[in-house]
C-alpha cells in the first residue's frame, strides 16, 4: 500500500487558478472530453464586493488549468455560489445567486457583517454551448417560491435571502438543485437562522429556450428541511437511489450532520434527523461545514465529513469519506477513512467535487484562498464499499512486521526501530484483549527506556486503553472511547498512528472511536514536534488485569478496511 507520495496530503493536489479567493471549485466533463471547473472568486475575501463567478477548463484530467474566463463580470453587483449541470445535448448551465439589485447592505440587520450580500437577491443561470468557452449575455431566473422563513424574514418576504452548494442531479428525467432560505442573521452578518430547498425542472433537459424553463420549488408546504433542535439546516446535497428515492444530506449546528428520505420526488422529506451509519445506528459526527454526498457510476456512493462534533465553523482538516451502499431503501455507510488532509491544523479543506474517470476518482476541494484538484487512490473507495458489499471481492487482511504470540506477561521481545512520525511514517499497533474486569489501571506493554522515551498501552481507572507516545520532552495521550470495551470478552484492537496526517485513531472491534457521548471526536493530532517515540527496541508485556492474546506491529499506519479485514480473521485463542 505504500506509494512513494501520500494522495492524502493536499500539498500533492493541482491549483486551480484564481485570483486570491476561491470557492465551491465544481466540476462537469464537457462532450469535447474537457473537464470544466466554476468557481465563485475574487481579489478580495469571502463576501467581498468584487466577488463573481468564472469558469475554467482542463485537458489533461486536471493537472493543469486554463486561464480563468468571466461568466459574470467582477462586482458589485456580487455573482457567488456557481453550480454546474451538463445536460445530454452537451449545453452546460451554470447556476448562482446574484444581486441582481445591487443592495449595498443587509436591509433590516445591523451590525459588522451587514455589507456582505452575497446571500441574497435571485437565483440566476446562465448557459453555455461551447463546453464553457463563452457563456450567454442573457441571464434567466429561478422562481422561488416564498415560504414561512422568507415572509418572516427582516423584509417580509420582499428580499429573498438564499445561497446554493448542491451541484445538480439528473434524476428520471428531471432535474434537482438544492439551496437554503435564510431568514435570518446575526450581528456580525452570518446566517443565524436556515432550512434546505429543492428547484425541480421537468423540462430543461429538452427544452432549448432557457426562457421556457419550467421550476418547482419543493418540499411543498411551507418549511423546508430543518434540524431537529437549531435553527441552521442548510447546504443540501441531493442523489438517487435506484428505487426512485432521493436522499438529501445537509449541515447543522448541533455537532451531527443530517440526512432525509423522499419517497415522491422531493415533494415530501421523511426521516429528517440526524444522519446515522445505518437505520438506528450510531450518528455522524459534523460542525458547521460542508457535508456532500455523491453517487458514482457502479452506483455506490461516498460521503464527504469530518468527524468531529464541533458547533461552529472549527476544524475543516483532515476531510474523511464513507463509502455507501444501497439495502432496503436506505444507504448504509462504512467506516470512515481520511481523504484529505494538511500539516497545518487550521487549514480548512471543504466544498468538494468528485469526478470520476475511466475507473480512476478526483477530488476538488478548497481552503479559500487556494483550491486543488487531486486523484484519489481507488483502492481507498473500494476498500470501504468492500466492507459492506457482500458482491464484492473480500477485504485481504494485512500481514504485520511483527507478529507475537502467545504474549506471556514479562517477556520481552526486539521490535527494531518504529518509524519515524514525520514525512510519511507512522505505525500501528494490533492486539485482541480479553479484561477480567473494567476499572484496573495496568501495562499491557511498554517500550520505555530509561530516559523516559517510547510508547506504552495501558488499561485505565475508566475502563478505556490509552496509549501514550513520548519523545521525553513532548507526549501525547490518547484512549479509546469509553463503553467499548467489557470484561470478559476478547475484543480487537487496532491503535493507529497516522504520522503523515498527524492523527492517532483507535479501532475496536471493527468500529472506529469517535468520541461516543463523551469526547467530541475519538481521533488524536499528533503534536508537531512529536517525531521519534523510540525507546528501547525491547517491548516488554506487562502483568494488568487482562489477558493478551496476540500482538502485532505494522511498521506503517492500516487503512481502516484492512484493521477491519484483520478483524473479521477472528482469534482462536490457544
Amino acid at each position: 500500500m505504500r506509494m512513494m507520495k501520500d494522495l492524502r496530503n493536499i500539498a500533492y493536489g493541482q491549483q486551480l487558478p484564481c485570483e486570491g479567493y476561491s470557492d465551491q471549485p465544481y466540476v462537469v466533463q464537457t462532450d469535447d472530453g474537457c473537464w470544466l471547473c466554476v468557481m465563485t472568486t475574487g481579489p478580495g475575501r469571502e463576501g467581498d464586493a468584487r466577488q463573481h463567478i468564472v469558469a475554467t477548463s482542463s485537458e489533461d484530467q486536471g493537472r493543469t488549468w486554463s486561464p480563468m474566463r468571466d461568466i459574470e463580470p467582477l462586482g458589485p453587483p456580487e455573482a457567488s455560489w456557481a453550480m454546474p449541470l451538463k445536460i445530454p445535448s452537451g449545453r452546460v448551465y451554470v447556476f448562482y445567486t446574484y444581486n441582481k439589485d445591487n443592495v449595498e447592505k443587509l436591509p433590516g440587520w445591523e451590525g459588522p457583517g451587514r455589507h456582505r450580500v452575497d446571500t441574497l437577491g435571485y437565483l440566476a443561470y446562465k448557459y453555455s454551448d461551447d463546453h464553457g468557452q463563452t457563456w450567454s449575455q442573457e441571464r434567466f431566473y429561478v422562481p422561488m417560491r416564498k415560504m414561512r422563513i422568507d415572509r418572516e424574514n427582516g423584509t417580509e418576504g420582499k428580499v429573498l435571502f438564499f445561497w446554493g452548494v448542491g451541484k445538480p442531479i439528473i434524476h428520471d428525467g428531471t432535474v434537482y438543485l438544492g439551496a437554503a432560505k435564510v431568514g435570518d442573521f446575526n450581528t456580525v452578518g452570518f446566517m443565524a437562522e436556515s432550512e434546505g430547498i429543492f428547484l425541480k425542472s421537468d423540462n430543461i433537459l429538452e427544452e432549448s429556450d432557457p426562457g421556457k424553463i419550467r421550476w418547482e420549488t419543493l418540499p411543498h408546504g411551507d418549511v423546508g428541511l430543518r434540524a431537529p433542535l437549531g435553527p441552521i439546516a442548510d447546504e443540501a446535497n441531493l442523489v438517487a437511489l435506484s428505487d426512485g428515492s432521493l436522499y438529501a444530506t445537509y449541515r447543522t449546528i448541533e455537532g451531527h450532520n443530517c440526512h432525509a428520505y423522499s419517497r415522491d420526488g422531493g415533494s415530501t422529506w421523511e426521516d429528517q434527523q440526524y444522519a446515522s451509519y445505518f437505520p438506528g445506528g450510531p450518528l455522524f459526527k459534523h460542525p458547521r461545514a460542508a457535508n456532500f454526498v455523491r453517487k458514482f457510476s457502479n452506483g455506490k456512493f461516498i460521503l464527504w465529513f469530518h468527524n468531529h462534533g464541533a458547533r461552529w465553523y472549527q476544524d475543516r482538516n483532515p476531510a474523511w469519506l464513507c463509502g455507501g451502499v444501497e439495502r432496503d431503501g436506505y444507504i448504509h455507510w462504512s467506516q470512515p477513512e481520511i481523504c484529505l488532509y494538511d500539516k497545518d491544523p487550521d487549514t480548512r479543506i471543504s466544498y468538494p467535487d468528485f469526478v470520476e474517470k475511466d475507473g480512476r476518482y478526483f477530488v476538488t476541494e478548497t481552503q479559500k484562498s487556494v483550491a486543488r484538484c487531486h486523484e484519489m487512490d481507488a483502492a481507498l473507495l473500494e476498500g470501504m464499499w468492500s466492507q459492506l458489499d457482500p458482491t464484492a471481492t473480500p477485504l485481504q487482511p494485512v500481514t504485520p512486521h511483527l507478529h507475537i504470540s502467545p504474549c506471556e506477561p514479562g517477556t520481552s521481545i526486539d521490535v527494531g526501530r518504529l518509524p519515524s512520525l514525520g514525512a510519511d511514517g507512522g505505525f500501528a499497533l494490533e492486539f485482541w484483549l480479553k479484561m477480567r474486569g473494567l476499572g484496573m489501571e495496568g501495562t499491557l506493554c511498554s517500550t520505555l527506556d530509561q530516559d523516559g522515551r517510547g510508547i506504552t498501552v495501558k488499561t485505565t481507572v475508566t475502563g478505556t486503553l490509552q496509549l501514550t507516545l513520548t519523545d521525553g520532552e513532548v507526549t501525547l495521550d490518547a484512549a479509546t472511547d469509553p463503553g467499548r470495551l467489557q470484561g470478559g470478552s476478547w475484543h480487537h484492537v487496532v491503535m493507529n498512528v497516522d504520522g503523515a496526517a498527524g492523527i492517532v485513531s483507535f479501532m475496536v472491534d471493527g468500529i472506529l472511536c469517535d468520541g461516543a457521548d463523551v469526547w467530541q471526536r475519538g481521533w488524536y493530532r499528533i503534536p508537531r514536534d512529536l517525531l521519534d517515540v523510540n525507546g528501547s527496541q525491547q517491548l516488554t508485556i506487562g502483568s494488568c488485569k487482562g489477558e493478551l492474546g496476540q500482538l502485532q506491529i505494522h511498521r506503517r499506519y492500516l487503512r481502516n478496511y484492512e484493521a477491519i479485514a484483520n478483524y473479521r480473521l477472528g482469534f482462536a485463542p490457544s
